[in-house]
C-alpha cells in the first residue's frame, strides 16, 4: 500500500517498531522524526514487544545519547534521532555504546555542521565526523530506503550485536514529500532475532547479574580488548546483506552494501552515497541509453564497516576510471572520507581513482553536473575537483554543460511567502494528489533563513511512474506567485514551460499589472504564450476574516488548473482536518474564502506590451544573495567573506515591500506617547522629530519641535501591532491599516538613515524618550508580531554603541543574522547553540584582560600634559563608555601613545549581553549560565522566554509547562515549568528581573537599566508571546497577551536586587478567574481539550495551581526581604 510522506516519518515509523526508549532533542531538520515517535507512543501503535515506547526528551544531546547508553546498558532497545551539531555532541556516548558493543541506532538527518558559519542545510560532514566512533553506518538515497534501511539497521545492530548510524540527507530526503511502499510491522517482527534480543539482555546490568560495566583499563589489556572486537566487525557486511535480501523479498528491491547501476561493461563509474545517487541513475540511463556511453554508479548503503569484498563483488571487471563524490569538505586532507576509502581498495590495481566534492549545505546537485563528471573520466581526470560551484581561486571546478532530462512529469513551481501557508499548501495538494489518484507525486520546499516573511518555493512533481529525482523543478508547468514584488527581486518564470500558466496574486488591475510588470516578465509570458491569471487572495481573505491568510484560496486556484475534480469538496474537507484545533470560526472562514477564489480569478487576455528595456541597476553582491542568486556567484566572489564576516547593518537596503497593507499615521489622533513605536518588532515605526518644523505637528509639551510618526512601509510585516497598542484619542486610533506607497517609503528611508532627533527630548529611561533614540537593531527576519525582537530593539536604544551581543543559536540568531540580513549595526556574534553563555564570558573576560593591560599602561606611564590628563580621567571613569570613547578620540587626535596602539580600539567601555531563548537557557545551555552566574563577574543575560523550542519546530522545553501541547508533549507536558527566576537569587551577587513587556513597558525600562548598572552578574526573563504558542487571533495580539499572562498570574513582574536581598514585586495583585481565559486562548492549551477534556481538566487545573503556587511564594518572599 502506497502512503505520500516525508523521510522523517519514513524512517520513524520503522524506529518505533524496534525500540523501547527513545531518548531525544530537537534539531533541524531531525526533530519531526522525535515528534513523530511521541505522537505514535500515545496512539494504538506498539513496538515488537506489543508495547508503547517511552519518549523522553533530554535537555541536550548529549543528554539524550547518555540516555540512550544508559537504556541499553539496562537492557533495553534504544533510539535516538539527530543532525549535525547534535551529533557531535554525541560523539563520546558513542564510542562508549559502540565499544561495549550495544545494539543502539542513531537515525540521522544528515546536516552541515557549523563552521565559519551556521547552516541548517544538509550534507555529510555530521556524519563523517563519526566515522571513527565504531558505529556502522547505512545510507539511504531516497524517502521509500529511508523507511527500508531503517529496518536493516535495527534488525543488523540486534543481531551483529552493533550500533547503527543510519542517515539520509537533511531536507533533501527527510523533507521530501514522495509516494513510496512501507514495510508493514508484521512483516518486519518476523525478521527480528529474537534469540539475539535476549542475549542482549541478558548480558547488560541487572540485578543479581554479578557484573560491572565501564571499567578503567590499563596498557596491558587495553589494545587486545579493541581488536577482539574485530570478528564483529568482520561479520556484520554479511549480517547487513542478509538482512537486505529479506528486505528485497518484501519489496521487490535488490538492496546490497554497495548497489552497482549501470552497463555491464561500463568503464567510467561514480561511486557515492545519499540522494546524488538517484540523480546519478538518471544520468547513467540517459547516456547509457541515448548517448552510447558505457557507464554506471555504485550505491554505498554500508559505508560503515567499508567491505572491500561488496565493493568488488558488483564493479564490472571492465572499470577503468572511478570518479568518487564526497558531499564534505575535509580541510588539510589529501581527499575526503569516501574517496579515501575507495582509493584504499582499489590501490593495487589499475583503475584510476579521483575524488570530489558536491552539494555541500544542500547545495542543488543537478543531472548537468553529473554529465560534467562522466565527461572528465571520458577525457582528462581530475582529482580534488568540484561541482556545482565556479571555483575561480583554486580552479578545481568542473565545466559546466548544457545538458538536461526530460523526467516525463508535470512540473508546478509555488514562490511563496515565510508564514502565508503555502508550504504545508504544497504537501497537502501532493498528498491529495497522491491519495485521491494513480499519481505517483514529489514535493520539496526551498527556504530562506527569515523566520517569515521571506521568500519560499514549492517545487512539486506529478507523474505516472515513480518519482526519484533529488533537485528543483527545471520547467514548471505553472508557477504560482503570492507577492508580486518578489517580481522585481527573483527570476520567476525563466525556466516557465511553454504555453505554461502563471498566476499572480495582486491587488492591481489588468490595466495596472501592464504598467507594473517588468519588461522581462512581460517579455517571456509573450514569447512563450504564457496564460496568465491574477487574483485577490489577500483581499477575499480580509474579507473572510482571515487576514494574510491565503494559502487555502491559492490551493483552490491550483488544484482547479490542474483539473483536479471536486476541488472544492476536497480542500474544504482539508481545510477541517489542518485547522481542528484553531476551532470553527477559523475553519468556516477559511472555507467560506475558497467559495470566492475561481470567481475572483481572472484571465489576462491581452497581450501585454513591452516598453522600452528595465534599467539595469548595479549589483553588489548581497543583492545578487537577496535575489536568490547566490548559486551564480565564484568562489572568488566569496573570499572576503571566507570567515563568515559581514558588515553590520544591510538589513536597512533590503526593503522586502511584503505587506499590502500597512499602518497610516493619523495625526489628529496622535498622543504622541511612542507606544506604537515601542512594541513594533521590526522597527518601522519611528517618532521623529523636526527642529525647522518642516513637517509634523506641534510637538506637546516642546512647542519648539514638530513630530511626526513615520513608517518604514517596505520593511513592514503588518502584524498590527502597533494599531492594538495605540490608545488614540477620543475612539479614534491614531494608526489604521491603508495600502502601500512607495512615495511614502521614499521618505521614510531618507528620514531613518539620515535624520537624526535632537538629544535628551525626554529621559532616555522612559517610554517616550527610549523611542526618540536610533534603534541599532532593525528590520529583521523575525516573524510578524514577534515577541522577542521589541526587548532586543529596546535593549540597543537603551546602550547603544557600548553593546556587544553573544547570541546562542535559535530564533533570535536565524533573525540576528542570516547572510546577508544584519540587522545589528552593533558588534554581534552567534558561536553554538549549547555554549553561548560561556561565548559571552569568554568575550567579557577577552575585552577585561586587554582592559587590565590598558589600566597597567596607564598607571605605569610616565606621560605628562593632556595626554597624562585623559590617563587620569580613565582610569576614574573606566566603566563610562561615553567618557572612555571621547578619550579614545582625543588620544587618536593626539596621537596614540605607542604604548597603547595595540589597544587603542579597547578603550571605550563595553557592555556584553548574551541572549538566547528558553531552550538554550533552561535546558541545553543551563550548564553554562550556572557557571557565568556564579562567576561574579559583570556578565548580563537576556533570556528570550517562549516557553518553546520555537526555531526547531515548537517543542516543549523546561520552560514550557503543566499541560502544554507541544511537539515531543503531543498530550500535553506533564511536569511544571522550571523556576529560572529563583535558581538565579541563588547566586551571590546575581541581579534576577522577570518582565512581560505588554504588561508593563516601565518595569522592563527598569530592569534593563539595574541590569546594566549592577556591578555583577545579571539575568532578565523575558515573557515573549510566539507564534508557536498559537494565540487567538494571531501575533497582532501578543502585546495585549503579555498583560493578560500577568493580569491572571501566569507570570508575575518582579525584580531581585542582590545589594539589599530585596524582591520586588512589579506587578498588581492577579486575578486568578481570568486564568481560564488564558488557557482558552492559546492553541497550545485548548487543544489538549479538543483531544482529552478529562486529561486537560485535570492538567490545566495543576497548571493554574502551580502558578498560584509560585505567586504565593515569591510574594511572601518579598514581604519578607521588605522587613
Amino acid at each position: 500500500m502506497y502512503k505520500i510522506i516525508d523521510g522523517n516519518k519514513a524512517c520513524a515509523d520503522v524506529a518505533y517498531l524496534f525500540s523501547e526508549i527513545a531518548s531525544i532533542y530537537p534539531i533541524t531538520p531531525s526533530s519531526p522524526m522525535a515528534a513523530e515517535v511521541d505522537v505514535l507512543s500515545h496512539s494504538d501503535r506498539k513496538n515488537l514487544f506489543n508495547d508503547d515506547v517511552k519518549v523522553i526528551e533530554m535537555q541536550s544531546e548529549a543528554g539524550a545519547a547518555g540516555t540512550m547508553h544508559g537504556a541499553l546498558l539496562a537492557g533495553s532497545l534504544a533510539t535516538t534521532f539527530t543532525a549535525s551539531q547534535g551529533l557531535l555532541l554525541m560523539i563520546p556516548n558513542m564510542y562508549k555504546m559502540a565499544g561495549e558493543c550495544l545494539p543502539a541506532v542513531i537515525h540521522v538527518a544528515a546536516r552541515t555542521l557549523a563552521s565559519h558559519a551556521l547552516s541548517i542545510f544538509g550534507d555529510h560532514s555530521d556524519v563523517y565526523a563519526t566515522r571513527g566512533t565504531g558505529f556502522c553506518m547505512l545510507a539511504s538515497s531516497n524517502v521509500e530506503q529511508a523507511n527500508h534501511m531503517a529496518a536493516v539497521a535495527h534488525l543488523s545492530a540486534i543481531k551483529g550485536s552493533l550500533p547503527f548510524v543510519h542517515f539520509f540527507d537533511g531536507f533533501r530526503t527527510s523533507h521530501e514529500v514522495n509516494k513510496v511502499k512501507e514495510l508493514n510491522d508484521e512483516d518486519l517482527i518476523k525478521l527480528v532475532d529474537f534469540d539475539k534480543v535476549n542475549e542482549f539482555k541478558k548480558r547488560m546490568l541487572n540485578v543479581d547479574a554479578g557484573i560491572q560495566k565501564g571499567m578503567a583499563e590499563n596498557e596491558d589489556i587495553y589494545f587486545q580488548s579493541v581488536e577482539a572486537r574485530n570478528e564483529l566487525y568482520n561479520v556484520m557486511p554479511d549480517i547487513v546483506y542478509n538482512y537486505m535480501k529479506e528486505i528485497n523479498k518484501l519489496t521487490g528491491m535488490e538492496y546490497r552494501p554497495f548497489n552497482y547501476y549501470g552497463c555491464e561493461d561500463a568503464e567510467n563509474v561514480i561511486v557515492a552515497m545519499g540522494s546524488v545517487c538517484d540523480t546519478v541513475k538518471l544520468v547513467v540511463d540517459d547516456l547509457n541509453n541515448n548517448r552510447g556511453a558505457k557507464v554506471g554508479l555504485i550505491e554505498v548503503h554500508l559505508y560503515r564497516p567499508f567491505s572491500a569484498y561488496y565493493l568488488k563483488k558488483v564493479l564490472p571487471n571492465t572499470v577503468k576510471n572511478i570518479a568518487v563524490l564526497d558531499r564534505t569538505k575535509e580541510a588539510g586532507s589529501i581527499g575526503e572520507p569516501l574517496y579515501l576509502d575507495v582509493i584504499g581498495v582499489f590501490k593495487d590495481t589499475n583503475i584510476k581513482v579521483v575524488g570530489g566534492r558536491y552539494g555541500l549545505s544542500s547545495k542543488n546537485t543537478t543531472p548537468d553536473q553529473i554529465f560534467s563528471v562522466y565527461e572528465m573520466l571520458n577525457s582528462e581526470l581530475k582529482d580534488n575537483f568540484t561541482i556545482g560551484i565556479v571555483d575561480d581561486v583554486t580552479n578545481l571546478s568542473l565545466p559546466k554543460y548544457d545538458y538536461n532530462i526530460d523526467l516525463g512529469a508535470q512540473e508546478i513551481k509555488i514562490f511563496g511567502f515565510g508564514s502565508d501557508g503555502m508550504v504545508s499548501t504544497s504537501k497537502d495538494i501532493m498528498k491529495i494528489m497522491g491519495a485521491g489518484t494513480d499519481k505517483f507525486v514529489q514535493s520539496y520546499n526551498q527556504y530562506d533563513s527569515k523566520k517569515s516573511g521571506g521568500v519560499t518555493i514549492c517545487n512539486l512533481r506529478i507523474s505516472d511512474k515513480p518519482i526519484n529525482a533529488p533537485f528543483y523543478v527545471t520547467n514548471p508547468g505553472i508557477v504560482v506567485l503570492t507577492k508580486d514584488e518578489y517580481l522585481f527581486k527573483f527570476d520567476m518564470i525563466d525556466d516557465i514551460k511553454e504555453n505554461g500558466i502563471f498566476v499572480i496574486n495582486t491587488t492591481k488591475s489588468q490595466e495596472e499589472l501592464d504598467v507594473f510588470l517588468p519588461n522581462k516578465v512581460k517579455r517571456i509570458i509573450n514569447n512563450k504564450n504564457v496564460k496568465l491569471y491574477i487574483i485577490d487572495a489577500d483581499k477575499i481573505a480580509m474579507e473572510a476574516g482571515i487576514k494574510g491568510k491565503i494559502s487555502k484560496i491559492m490551493q483552490m486556484v491550483i488544484m482547479s488548473l490542474m483539473d483536479y475534480p471536486d476541488a472544492m469538496n476536497v480542500i474544504a474537507h482539508s481545510i477541517e482536518k489542518q485547522f481542528a484545533t484553531k476551532g470553527d470560526e477559523v475553519i468556516n472562514a477559511n472555507k467560506m474564502a475558497i467559495t470566492k477564489a475561481l470567481e475572483a480569478l481572472v484571465l489576462v487576455n491581452t497581450e501585454l506590451t513591452v516598453v522600452e528595456e528595465d534599467v539595469k541597476l548595479d549589483k553588489n553582491i548581497f543583492d545578487e544573495i537577496n535575489a536568490r542568486r547566490g548559486d551564480l556567484l565564484t568562489v572568488k566572489d566569496l573570499v572576503p567573506f571566507r570567515e563568515g564576516t559581514f558588515p553590520c547593518g544591510l538589513s536597512k537596503n533590503e526593503k522586502r515591500k511584503t505587506s499590502t497593507f500597512v499602518p497610516k499615521w493619523n495625526s489628529e489622533a496622535c498622543i504622541q506617547c511612542g507606544q506604537c513605536a515601542i512594541v513594533c518588532p521590526h522597527a518601522v515605526i519611528r517618532p521623529i522629530v523636526h527642529t525647522d518644523k518642516s513637517a509634523g505637528v506641534p510637538m506637546i509639551g516642546k512647542p519648539e519641535y514638530t513630530y511626526e510618526m513615520v513608517v518604514s512601509e517596505a520593511d513592514c510585516t503588518s502584524c498590527g501591532l502597533c494599531i492594538n497598542a495605540c490608545p488614540g484619542k477620543g475612539g479614534v486610533k491614531a494608526l489604521e491599516f491603508g495600502v502601500y506607497d512607495d512615495t511614502v517609503q521614499q521618505r521614510a528611508t531618507e528620514l531613518f538613515e539620515n535624520h537624526e532627533n535632537p538629544d535628551n527630548l525626554f529621559p532616555k529611561f522612559t517610554i517616550k524618550g527610549s523611542q526618540f533614540i536610533k534603534p541599532k537593531f532593525e528590520f529583521s527576519g523575525s516573524c510578524a508580531g514577534c515577541g522577542e525582537t521589541p526587548y532586543i530593539k529596546l535593549l540597543t536604544q537603551l546602550f547603544g554603541d557600548k553593546l556587544v551581543i553573544a547570541n546562542a543559536t535559535g530564533c533570535s540568531s536565524i533573525y540576528g543574522g542570516s547572510a546577508p540580513s544584519t540587522p545589528y549595526s552593533i558588534p554581534w556574534a552567534n558561536s553554538l547553540f549549547e555554549d553561548n553563555a560561556e561565548f559571552g564570558f569568554g568575550m567579557l573576560l577577552s575585552y577585561n584582560k586587554s582592559r587590565d593591560r590598558i589600566e597597567k599602561v596607564m598607571r605605569e606611564s610616565s606621560v605628562d600634559g593632556e595626554v597624562k590628563e585623559l590617563y587620569t580621567k580613565w582610569l576614574e571613569n573606566r566603566e563610562d563608555f561615553d567618557i572612555t570613547r571621547d578619550i579614545k578620540d582625543k588620544l587618536i587626535e593626539l596621537g596614540v601613545p605607542s604604548e597603547l596602539k595595540d589597544l587603542i580600539d579597547y578603550v571605550p567601555a563595553r557592555s556584553v549581553w548574551t541572549l538566547g531563548g528558553d531552550g538554550w537557557a533552561y535546558d541545553i545551555g543551563f550548564g553554562g549560565i550556572d557557571h557565568v552566574l556564579s562567576s561574579g563577574e559583570n556578565v548580563n543575560i537576556l533570556v528570550l522566554d517562549t516557553e518553546v523550542y520555537s526555531n526547531t519546530g515548537g517543542q516543549a522545553s523546561k520552560s514550557s509547562r503543566i499541560g502544554q501541547v507541544a511537539q515531543f508533549a503531543d498530550n500535553g507536558k506533564k511536569t511544571a515549568k522550571k523556576d529560572l527566576f529563583k535558581i538565579a537569587m541563588g547566586y551571590p551577587n546575581c541581579y534576577v528581573a522577570n518582565v512581560s513587556f505588554g504588561s508593563n513597558f516601565m518595569q522592563t525600562i527598569k530592569a534593563f537599566k539595574e541590569a546594566e548598572e549592577h556591578n555583577g552578574p545579571s539575568i532578565i526573563i523575558a515573557y515573549c508571546p510566539c507564534i508557536e504558542q498559537g494565540i487567538k487571533g494571531g501575533m497582532n495580539n501578543a502585546t495585549s497577551e503579555q498583560k493578560l499572562v500577568v493580569d491572571c498570574g501566569y507570570t508575575t513582574l518582579m525584580r531581585y536586587t542582590p545589594e539589599n536581598e530585596k524582591l520586588t514585586i512589579d506587578s498588581r495583585e492577579p486575578d486568578f478567574s481570568k486564568y481560564e481565559q488564558l488557557l482558552n486562548n492559546e492553541v497550545r492549551y485548548n487543544s489538549l481539550v479538543k483531544k482529552n477534556p478529562e486529561l486537560a481538566k485535570e492538567v490545566l487545573e495543576l497548571n493554574k495551581q502551580e502558578a498560584m503556587k509560585r505567586y504565593n511564594y515569591y510574594k511572601k518572599l518579598s514581604e519578607e526581604k521588605s522587613e
